[in-house]
């Protein structure tokens, strides 16, 4: 959900016209009569000022006509969590995290009509980006700075829009929606760091995923493993199919091979909630006892692959603050 602001300062509220009448654009948005084509609106009682200042809306008609009026007034502020140009678009927290970024913060901008992201800076302030943070944690950080920049851009509108500044041209990147097979795990492909980075940025809103024996199962809880477990397991000197499951008792985790190591997974989710230990005592300790040397290709988690789905297009309608 974004938000608009509409500016309405100075000793006569920006809404109303010549002596006072409400503005066609006024009109237009509180729904009582007129257009931001100049109708009048006679015999309709109005407020002289709007009654708020900030507008939520979603995708109906009324939030197209809201953004026509509201540009055509006064123009649209845009609160984004990162420092543009860096990461333009809807996932910026989550490509922050994504990406291991180390700095990041908050821009107040305008928004350009029919392109979002690209309009003039009023304000930006940098963070660090706390070690090991999910993009949860980055984004309680992000929205209470975001906030008191707002009030600070408010407070005096007027300075802050004359003092703007075009966005630099370079450093632009882009920060699309997360696709549902982002959450699947590629073994194969994929390092430790990334794992744990995609698990930091998505895991804890949309669970990773992969399969074991052709059954999709989810990995609720990632950690970092410690050398000195894989001192205890003898594993560093041995070629390890990406994917394996190992058992590491002493810590009560699940350790998988990836690209480059392993990582530690507390919990899954295949049918119910298990931790590593009902994981083991229930899938691996059954299966090493029936065949005590498995096939590499059968005991172990592997990529799952989601069909491609051919995206249609929407009707959709969405700003930022204002």
């Amino acid at each position: 959900m974004r938000v608009l602001v509409r500016r309405c300062w100075g000793p006569r509220s920006v809404c109303g016209g010549p002596g006072g009448r409400p503005s066609p654009q006024w009109r237009a948005l509180a729904g009582l009569g007129g257009s931001p084509g100049g109708e009048d609106g006679r015999g309709v009682r109005v407020r002289e000022k709007p009654p708020w200042r900030v507008l939520f809306f979603g995708t109906d008609q009324f939030a197209r006509e809201a953004l026509r009026a509201l540009h055509a007034a006064s123009g649209i502020l845009n609160v984004h969590p990162s420092c543009l140009p860096r990461w333009r678009g809807p996932a910026p927290i989550i490509h922050t995290v994504l990406h291991g970024d180390t700095v990041t913060g908050v821009t107040i901008m305008q928004i350009k009509p029919k392109r979002f992201d690209v309009g003039p800076i009023l304000k930006q302030e940098t963070v660090p980006v706390p070690p090991k943070s999910t993009a949860k944690e980055l984004e309680t950080v992000l929205s209470r700075l975001g906030a008191n920049m707002l009030i600070s851009v408010l407070k005096n509108l007027p300075e802050s829009l004359s003092k703007g500044r075009q966005q630099p041209t370079e450093g632009v990147t882009y920060a699309p929606k997360i696709s549902a097979g982002t959450r699947c795990i590629k073994w194969e492909e994929q390092t430790s760091e990334q794992i744990l980075r995609l698990y930091r940025a998505i895991g804890t809103i949309i669970p990773l995923q992969t399969l074991w024996m052709d059954n999709t199962i989810k990995l609720l809880d990632l950690v970092e493993v410690n050398s000195s477990v894989l001192a205890d397991l003898k594993l560093r000197g041995e070629r390890v199919t990406p994917g394996s499951v190992v058992y590491h008792k002493q810590s009560q985790i699940l350790l998988v091979c990836c690209k480059d190591g392993w990582i530690g997974v507390r919990s899954v989710m295949l049918k119910k909630t298990l931790t590593a230990t009902d994981f083991y005592n229930g899938y691996l300790h059954p299966w090493y006892q029936k065949d005590s040397q498995p096939q590499p290709r059968q005991c172990r988690f592997q990529t799952l692959r989601l069909p491609i789905k051919k995206q249609g297009k929407k009707n959709c309608c969405y700003a930022t603050v204002h």
